[in-house]
């Protein structure tokens, strides 16, 4: 018999991988789809009047399905006869086919258990999974492959998909889940940079500080990000609780039915980040399209707004001029850019650091400008897919523009957040006498110098160790209060007044020279100096039973021992409360080892 080779065997081993990766996107995608075409055909079925059978219903499905990725879809029955346009995205919708692409790439990337557990007995000789690249090509294609057949199976349909749409932005949306994947399954490195970028960039991300800064920054962003999204949603609800009748004759005039009903409910939720997105923008100042001749900004609505009979939409405010209670949703922005300046500030000048490893401002004013660019970036990427057209004529244009709530963002969160930022830093950075900061003593502050020569690694310690101070949770803050020479994290100001006033409890936290602002214990006065010192002599080296103290005489000590036994309940033997030192007292001190015994007669010999 023939005997193979090692490299025929990873060789196959890889290409069955890659055949494995593969599948696992195209089951990815038809998970998606069928998920989504279960729950048309129970919107069907429940409906007593279907428009069409359930090719058409499913034909629909495989519509929708390519809607949330993205594609945008066509209407060809309309009363124009003129084929319209379906642009408007359900953000909502997206969540399931980017999960499942995201969750395929991840497994088909990960090593397999002989390679991440280490060799071991009985392990599959020649085990090999396949490379990142390969991965991440197999998977999107594998789905790619799924979305395809969809838009040939829905191209006779009520909703069919745009070619053009295919290649963008479907085809950039699976691949991007995909890379996220892959990503993941590698640990989420930030480095090294790719070979074709440019030295200096390669130089900058092989530096752990680097890393760091860029990694604030980007969870700067996305705290502003956010929140812009959380006021939104705000605004949408304030906005519907207001015209809360409107709302209702729309979801009741739109479907006599409950099956009709639960589709436009369905329809409605699907489109809640859409309209989040639409009030963020609106409280940045641009405000959002009603059609080609409408415009809604907080200044007020200006034209004709061409609207649909939807319940989102009542939340859009009357014609005319802005109210103060418009002019409210400015607040929004300001709160995303407190946000950002927040998170900035709090990797800038941490708790726990000295002051000599904070961020200068420098430092800081730069990590903030590239979080609100940050949030500049992301607010275009979500507008620009959250409206689109509904139609033709005067619904071609609906729904924000992001080429202005782009601007908007980066403007609002850079003025407000950059010197909001610096004030935390130095807010955070001031002197220990309000007992906030942890901060070292003087004395044990490094230099600057010394800050310096180790930028490229100190820094990151502090970093570090500031996580892990911060996963202890309560118990290192109870554990604060009890350690000696410790500041506490207590805002605690009075004690400064009081040390003015000459009180009791001026010495603490406030005190510059206290053992709680400082690790350096404070200098004193000589004990001498003292009001009632008394200096003490050798302690006596007489036995205790010798000294005549009343608390080791005779009678104290029945005393004692009659109150142990009776406290004992009766579990105390009974034998003599005085020592057997008192009755032969020469023997003691005759013999070096009071507790040794005699030998017994009738045994052996002790051993000297």
């Amino acid at each position: 018999m023939t005997q193979r080779s090692p490299k025929v065997t990873v060789r196959q081993n890889r290409t069955l991988a890659l055949l494995s990766a593969l599948v696992k996107g195209a089951v990815a995608a038809g998970l998606g789809l069928g998920s989504l075409a279960v729950l048309v055909m129970v919107v069907w079925i429940s409906s007593p009047y279907p428009d069409s059978g359930p090719g058409g219903a499913l034909r629909a499905a495989a519509g929708v399905w390519l809607l949330a990725h993205g594609a945008g879809l066509v209407r060809p029955d309309t009363l124009s006869g003129v084929p319209a346009p379906v642009g408007v995205v359900p953000l909502l919708l997206v969540l399931g086919p980017v999960w499942l692409a995201h969750r395929a790439a991840r497994d088909a990337a990960e090593a397999p258990d002989e390679l991440r557990e280490g060799p071991r007995e009985g392990a599959r000789s020649g085990a090999a999974g396949p490379s990142r690249a390969g991965a991440f090509c197999a998977v999107t294609a594998g789905y790619l492959l799924v979305v395809a057949g969809a838009a040939a199976y829905a191209r006779g349909g009520p909703l069919y998909a745009d070619p053009g749409a295919l290649a963008f932005p479907v085809a950039p949306l699976v691949a991007g889940a995909a890379a996220a994947g892959v990503w993941t399954a590698a640990g989420r490195p930030l480095g090294p940079a790719p070979s074709w970028s440019p030295l200096a960039l390669q130089e900058a991300v092989a530096r752990t500080l680097f890393r760091r800064r860029a990694e604030a920054a980007l969870r700067s962003a996305a705290a502003g990000l956010a929140m812009l999204l959380g006021g939104g949603a705000l605004l949408v609800a304030v906005a519907l609780g207001r015209n809360a009748a409107a709302a209702q004759d729309a979801f009741l005039g739109l479907a006599g039915d409950w099956s009709g009903r639960i589709a436009v409910l369905l329809l409605a939720a699907a489109l809640v980040p859409n309209a989040a997105l639409w009030g963020a923008a609106y409280g940045l100042g641009p405000g959002f399209s009603l059609g080609t001749s409408a415009t809604a900004t907080p200044l007020g609505l200006d034209g004709t707004p061409a609207l649909p009979r939807f319940p989102l939409l009542a939340a859009v405010p009357d014609q005319g001029a802005g109210s103060p209670a418009n002019w409210a949703a400015l607040a929004v922005p300001v709160a995303a850019a407190l946000a950002v300046a927040w998170f900035a500030a709090r990797r800038a000048a941490p708790a726990d650091v000295p002051r000599a490893r904070a961020w200068s401002p420098r430092e800081t004013v730069l990590v903030t400008g590239l979080a609100a660019l940050g949030c500049g970036v992301g607010t275009a990427l979500l507008t620009a897919v959250a409206g689109g057209p509904l139609g033709t004529g005067d619904l071609s244009a609906f729904g924000p523009v992001w080429w202005l709530t782009a601007p908007a963002a980066l403007v609002w969160t850079a003025v407000i957040g950059v010197p909001a930022a610096l004030l935390l830093r130095l807010w955070r950075l001031r002197t220990p006498g309000w007992a906030w900061r942890r901060d070292v003593g003087e004395a044990d502050e490094p230099s600057t110098a010394e800050v310096r020569q180790e930028e490229a690694g100190g820094v990151e310690e502090a970093e570090e160790a500031e996580e892990r101070e911060q996963g202890q949770g309560a118990e290192e803050d109870a554990g604060d209060d009890a350690a000696p020479g410790r500041p506490r994290r207590r805002w605690s100001p009075w004690r400064r007044w009081r040390a003015a006033a000459g009180g009791d409890g001026g010495a603490g936290p406030a005190d510059a020279a206290s053992p709680a602002a400082s690790s350096v214990p404070a200098p004193g006065p000589a004990p001498e100096a003292a009001p009632g010192f008394e200096p003490y002599d050798f302690l006596p080296t007489d036995p205790w039973h010798e000294t005549g103290d009343p608390w080791h005489g005779g009678a104290a000590r029945e005393a004692r021992w009659a109150s142990l036994k009776q406290g004992s309940g009766g579990l105390m033997a009974d034998f003599p409360a005085d020592r057997p030192a008192d009755r032969a007292g020469q023997a003691d001190r005759a013999d070096p080892v009071p507790d040794r015994r005699a030998p017994d007669s009738g045994g052996p010999e002790a051993t000297p």
